[in-house]
C-alpha cells in the first residue's frame, strides 16, 4: 500500500481509506469491528466515520476496532466529523464521538456536509467553525478539515478562507468536471484531498453500461475507477466504503501496488463518459443557466441514479441526502419550461421531459 502525505500535516495516510457508513450488520458489532480491521492489516490506516452513519452505529464499531489497533500497534489515523451549525453543539458532538473512538483526540475533524455558500455563512456566523478551530488549539482535534458537495469553484473559495487542512469531497471517472477546480485549489493551497464516493456512489461496478471505465490491465472496472481517481494530481487518498473482507481486498489492489494511469488512459476515459455515457448527465454543469435558479445540473444527476437502478428511492436519495434538496416540487413549481438549460446540456439530455418526470414522481403518493 503506498502512502502519500495529507497536505501539511505531516501525516502519511493510505492511498485507499475505509468509509465506515457501509456496515452491512450493525448488530454484529464485532464482525464489523472485524472488517476495519481487515483493511488495517491490508495496511489501510485512515478510518473515516461520522455520527448517525449505520443506525449511529458507525462510530461504536470503529471505537471497538481502535482498541485492537492499538493493541496490535502500528500508527492510523480516525477520521469523523460534525454538522452541527451551532458551536455549543459541535461540542457535545466531538465529545460524544471521542468516547466512542476511544482515542483522546480525532486526527480529522470535519465541518461536516457543508451544501451550499449559504450554509458555509451559517457554520461561521453560528460558531461551528471557531468551536472547531478552538477544539484544534486544545488538543482535541489534530486536523481542521471540511467535508463538503460544493461545487469545485465554490470549494476553491471555501478553502481559500485558511480555516482548513484539507477537504473531503466528492470524485470519480464519471463526475471529474464538477469538482476538478477544487482539487486542484486544494493542491494549489498545500491541503490534503479525501475522495468520497470514488465509485460513483456504487454505481461503477455495477452496472455494464459503465464498464467503458475499466482498464484492460485491470481486473474489474471498480479497480480502474479508484486508479483513475489515484492518479488525478492532488488527490491523497479515496475513501472507499466496504461491506465485505473481498471488496477490501479489490479496493486495496488498486493501490497496492500502485500504477498510475498515464496522461492518455486518463484522457481515453474522460472521453468515454463524455461519448458513451448516452443519455446520463456527466455534472458537466453547462446547464446551471436557469434564470429562475432552479439546480438542473443537480436534478439530472440524482435523475441518473433513477435510469440505473429504476426506482424513486434511489432518485430521491440522492437529492434529499446527497444534494441537500428537502423542497423537490417546491423549487420546481418555479421551472417555466423555457427550455435554456437543455439547449446547454453537451449530452443533449432531454432536461425538460426529466423534469415534468420528477415532479411526477414527487407528486405520485
Amino acid at each position: 500500500m503506498i502512502h502519500r502525505e495529507y497536505g501539511r500535516t505531516g501525516k502519511r495516510v493510505s492511498a485507499i481509506s475505509f468509509g465506515g457508513m457501509r456496515f452491512p450488520n450493525v448488530a454484529d458489532e464485532e464482525a464489523m469491528a472485524g472488517l476495519v480491521l481487515r483493511a488495517f492489516e491490508k495496511g489501510v490506516n485512515y478510518f473515516d466515520t461520522a455520527p448517525g452513519y449505520n443506525q449511529d452505529k458507525s462510530e461504536i464499531i470503529v471505537g471497538r476496532a481502535v482498541l485492537e489497533m492499538k493493541r496490535r500497534g502500528g500508527a492510523f489515523f480516525v477520521s469523523t466529523k460534525s454538522g452541527e451549525e451551532e458551536g455549543g453543539k459541535v461540542r457535545a458532538e466531538l465529545e460524544r464521538s471521542l468516547r466512542r473512538l476511544n482515542v483522546e483526540a480525532i486526527d480529522f475533524y470535519h465541518c461536516w456536509c457543508v451544501m451550499s455558500m449559504e450554509d458555509w455563512a451559517l457554520r461561521k456566523s453560528k460558531g461551528a467553525v471557531a468551536e472547531i478551530r478552538k477544539a484544534r488549539d486544545e488538543g482535541l482535534i489534530r486536523h481542521a478539515v471540511i467535508s463538503t458537495h460544493l461545487d469545485g469553484e465554490d470549494i476553491g473559495r471555501v478553502l481559500e478562507e485558511g480555516h482548513f487542512e484539507g477537504v473531503t469531497l466528492g470524485y470519480s471517472a464519471i463526475n471529474f468536471p464538477y469538482r476538478g477546480a477544487g482539487i486542484e485549489a486544494a493542491r494549489r493551497l498545500g491541503l490534503g484531498v479525501a475522495v468520497m464516493n470514488p465509485l460513483g456512489g456504487g454505481l461503477i461496478p455495477k452496472h455494464a453500461r459503465l464498464g467503458f471505465i475499466r482498464r484492460p490491465e485491470d481486473p474489474s472496472a471498480a479497480v480502474s475507477a479508484l486508479r483513475f481517481v489515484l492518479s488525478t494530481p492532488g488527490v491523497t487518498t479515496a475513501l472507499v466504503g466496504c461491506s465485505t473482507p473481498e471488496q477490501i481486498d479489490e479496493a486495496v489492489s488498486a493501490a497496492d501496488p500502485f500504477r498510475p494511469l498515464g496522461e492518455a488512459d486518463m484522457a481515453d476515459v474522460r472521453r468515454g463518459v463524455e461519448a458513451q455515457f448516452d443519455k446520463l448527465c456527466t455534472l458537466c454543469c453547462y446547464c446551471d443557466v436557469c434564470p429562475e435558479g432552479i439546480p438542473i445540473y443537480q436534478m439530472m444527476n440524482a435523475f441518473n441514479h433513477l435510469l440505473l437502478e429504476g426506482d424513486d428511492k434511489n432518485l430521491k436519495g440522492q437529492l434529499k441526502w446527497h444534494w441537500g434538496i428537502e423542497d423537490v416540487s417546491g423549487a420546481l413549481a418555479k421551472c417555466t419550461r423555457c427550455g435554456r438549460c437543455q439547449a446547454e446540456c453537451t449530452q443533449h439530455i432531454p432536461i425538460v421531459e426529466r423534469i415534468e418526470e420528477i415532479v411526477r414522481r414527487y407528486q405520485s403518493p
